[in-house]
């Protein structure tokens, strides 16, 4: 079919789309309708399994906001709000892999969850490079040992601590 909406302002009619109705059996009328632009070769049950995605996405949007805290951002950036809706979305992810693997009722599912592709000698970013190792010979001032004095009163802990006795006698 073609949708007409102020064709008379086009200079050509409007592309071909697919029009889905659902009409349940104990219905007097149907109940839904879909227009899709899908290509003309696709097979009727992805259609329809197309058609029915929205609800999915918006169950999903839906149980991002209330259960896993998408709604709750109350910063003013774009930087903050990224972070948590990554956040948000990384523990959903989470989360549908686990119900996935451990249903609470009907067959289990044993399929391994596929690894994602690091390339070898991948290094985080902000990582310390593990090929370096520690140079003692180049450190030219060793670092000062700090010096402690027996405490004869354990639970009085003074706030300011001298690095050395001679230092506190000086100051």
């Amino acid at each position: 079919m073609r949708p007409a909406h102020r064709d008379t302002n086009l200079s050509q009619p409007r592309a071909e789309e697919w029009l889905l109705i659902e009409w349940p059996e104990e219905e007097a009328e149907p109940t839904k309708y879909w227009l899709a632009t899908l290509p003309e070769d696709i097979a009727f049950d992805r259609l329809v399994d197309r058609a029915k995605l929205r609800w999915r996405i918006e169950r999903d949007y839906q149980e991002l906001k209330q259960e896993l805290g998408l709604g709750d951002y109350e910063g003013r950036g774009w930087r903050g709000f990224h972070h948590h809706a990554s956040l948000c979305i990384a523990a959903y992810g989470f989360l549908i892999a686990e119900r996935g693997a451990l249903p609470p009722s009907g067959p289990a599912f044993f399929a391994p969850l596929s690894r994602s592709a690091i390339p070898q000698g991948y290094r985080p970013r902000g990582a310390a490079d593990p090929t370096r190792t520690a140079h003692p010979q180049l450190d030219r001032d060793g670092a000062k040992t700090a010096y402690r004095r027996a405490r004869q009163n354990p639970p009085e802990v003074p706030l300011l601590q001298c690095a050395h006795p001679q230092d506190a006698k000086n100051s």
